[in-house]
Formats: structure tokens, sequence, C-alpha cells
């Protein structure tokens, strides 16, 4: 097993360049009222457009189909058995949706709710609310090793500032693209070798934790898939009030705000208000930006697994074996071995230095070579045996 140390700095997350959208969610043909989304962001070591960049991991948020943040927004259902939802709400079908797909994939059940520490039926640890972190196969390689991952969050956003004047110029008051500089927290998966889960579909599984206070569960590591899992109702204040422009549907400049005094929720909070009226661009882009901080520093680190498979072949010359070379400057024009000191002519006898050794299949074709490090020497008083290993 290799382990190899992988960690993401706070810069590629915030940045714009290194996170890509993909706009594949839009609400009509009317590009004045209309809202387009993606349903995910993929983050980038480097600016996405470049052919050098590698893809470190995919950022979305999902929610329970039976949670009442669900349940508050919804309306009733048409007759084709599709959720309605008031019209402050926004891609909450979609949401539910990226929901069930990772249950199905990681659970086995679309239906399922994960809850963490993982095989609870507790209600007060149901992920309601859900941020899906998916590592690349390029880090995670064969899975990720057990109690080494670790990831600094900002609990909270900067404290939104109410505006009483919808008139007064409001840049930077608000704080749902507005970041703080304290606050934050580690969450790991410190203890897991203590407790070791497993899921049908999902592979190992391991608890994440505020490392602070170790009993608090905040999300799950899926370490086989790569996916961590984490209760946004737990790793942020959900109660905090938010302010700023989100995309919304119906206005001309599709956009409404949020927070402010006399323009739209002036109490929203992050949990539900947010989460259910912002769209996926929206509420990814403020963790993203807000969540993670934006320096130059780590904020999340793991250890990748890669197994390595190794078959030892025993490849032996005996005494009587390999003395001779085929190459045609061993011997001279009349066919007899070539000797340093002429004296020796006629007497010497052969030997040869062995410098590779052929893997050959039942029908003697060849299969693989194997360098040695350096020459071995080889003559009829010795009785060699050379261990291949063969790594795949």
């Amino acid at each position: 097993m290799l382990n190899q140390l992988v960690d993401f700095i706070e810069e590629d997350v915030s940045g714009s360049s290194t996170r890509k959208t993909y706009q594949v969610f839009v609400t009509g043909t009317n590009a004045d009222t209309g809202v387009t989304s993606s349903l995910y962001h993929t983050v980038f070591d480097q600016n996405h457009r470049l052919q050098t960049a590698n893809e470190l991991f995919d950022l979305t948020v999902g929610l329970f189909s039976g949670s009442n943040t669900v349940a508050d927004a919804n309306t009733g259902v048409d007759i084709n058995g599709k959720l309605l939802f008031t019209s402050q709400s926004l891609m909450m079908r979609e949401k539910i949706n990226l929901y069930r797909q990772h249950a199905q994939l990681l659970l086995g059940d679309a239906n399922s709710q994960f809850y963490a520490p993982f095989g609870s039926t507790d209600s007060s640890n149901a992920i309601d609310e859900a941020l899906f972190v998916n590592f690349k196969r390029l880090f995670v390689r064969d899975g990720i090793k057990r109690e080494s991952f670790a990831m600094r969050f900002y609990q909270s956003a900067s404290a939104a500032q109410q505006i009483e004047d919808a008139a007064i110029d409001t840049d930077g008051q608000d704080n749902i693209f507005r970041g703080t500089i304290s606050g934050s927290v580690i969450f790991t998966d410190v203890g897991a070798s203590a407790n070791i889960e497993r899921s049908q579909t999902g592979g190992s599984v391991g608890n994440i934790v505020n490392s602070s206070n170790t009993s608090e569960n905040v999300g799950l590591l899926f370490y086989q898939q790569g996916i961590a899992i984490f209760d946004l109702a737990k790793i942020t204040s959900g109660s905090q009030k938010m302010s700023g422009s989100i995309s919304a549907v119906g206005n001309s400049n599709n956009s409404i705000v949020l927070g402010r005094a006399g323009q739209g929720n002036t109490d929203a909070k992050f949990i539900p208000d947010f989460l259910v009226s912002g769209s996926i661009d929206d509420i990814v882009k403020h963790i993203a930006s807000v969540r993670f901080g934006s320096g130059s520093q780590t904020f999340l680190t793991f250890q990748n697994n890669t197994q390595i498979n190794s078959t030892l072949i025993f490849c032996r010359a005996t005494a009587d074996e390999f003395n001779y070379s085929s190459n045609p400057t061993y011997t001279d024009s009349e066919g007899r071995i070539l000797v340093i000191d002429e004296s020796e002519q006629g007497i010497q006898k052969s030997f040869s230095f062995i410098t590779t050794v052929g893997l050959y299949d039942a029908n003697e074709e060849l299969l693989a070579v194997a360098k040695l490090s350096r020459p071995i020497e080889k003559n009829d008083e010795k009785d060699l045996t050379m261990r291949v290993r063969l790594d795949f």
C-alpha cells in the first residue's frame, strides 16, 4: 500500500477562474426573467481553461425530500407526481434529486437518508441539508486513508448589516459573498479506525467530527468512493442572517435581495431561506468563496491509498547454464572463445555476465523483461537464483 499526501489551497476553491461552472439548468426561454445555473462546480488546481489544469473535486448541495426545509416550501404535487414549491424557492427538485443520487450510489437506495454517525437512526443525527464534496480519482486513487482527512471551514459568513435605506449604496455590506477572517474550525475523521463501518454499495465509511469536540458528528467520509458529506446545519451557523442579491425567477433583473429592509425577506437565514431561495450556483459560490477562505493556505488535506499488487518470480540458473554468450564478438572467426590472455587460449572456461532476465509464457513467448541493477558474473562454479518482482 502506497500513501500520498494530498492538500488543497484556499484560492483554488475560492477563485472564479479555478472553479468551473456548467450552465445546464434553465428556468425558461425568456432571458430577461429566467435563471440559469449549474448542478455542481468543479474545482481545478489552476485556471480551468488551461490544458495543464487538473480537476480536484466537485462541489454541490442537496436536500432530503422528507426534511422540514423541503416540507415548509412544498405546496403540493401535480397530476404527474411532480413536487410543487413556493414562488420564493428555486431548483428545489434539483436539490432533492442530487441528494437522492448520492443516496443511491452510497447507500443503495435513493429514498434513504444519510446519518452522522453512520448507522444511526436518531432524528437529531439525520442530515437534511447536505454539502457533497466529490474528490477526483486522480487524487483519491484506490481510496482515502483512515484518520488522515482534515478540513478547515468557516462556520459563519461576515456579520450581515441591516440596511434601513434601500437607496444607500450597500456594496460590501452584504455577506452572501463576503467572508470573515475568524471563526474557522477543523473537521476531521479522527477516531474512524476505532469504529470501522461499511456500506453495502458505498464501501467503507468513517464519521467526520469537529476536532474541538470529537463527540460532535458533522458528516460522513466514504473512503473508496472519495466522497465527503457534511451536515450544513451542523457545520454552519444556520440561523445566521443572510443579506445580498441572489438569482430569482420573474424579476426584470433576474435577482432578488435577501436581508435588506424593504427588500424581500429581511429576516432571511442561511437555513432554510438561503438554501431554498438560492440557486445551486449561488449556494455553491457562497460556500466556495466564503466558507473555505481565500488565501494561499491549505484548507483541506488527506492521504490517499494506492494498492500495489506484486508477484515474485524466482529464476534459477544452474551451474551448467548460461555460461556462454550468443554475442558474435564472444568468439573468433574459427569459433574459439576470445580470451584476454593469449596463454589461456583453449584452456579458459567460458563465463558470461547476466544483465537481463526475460519472462516467458508456456508457449515460450516473451512477456516481460527485467533489468538487473548491475551485471552478475555466471560460470560453471556458480548456481544463481534471481528474484523478479512484478508490480501492477
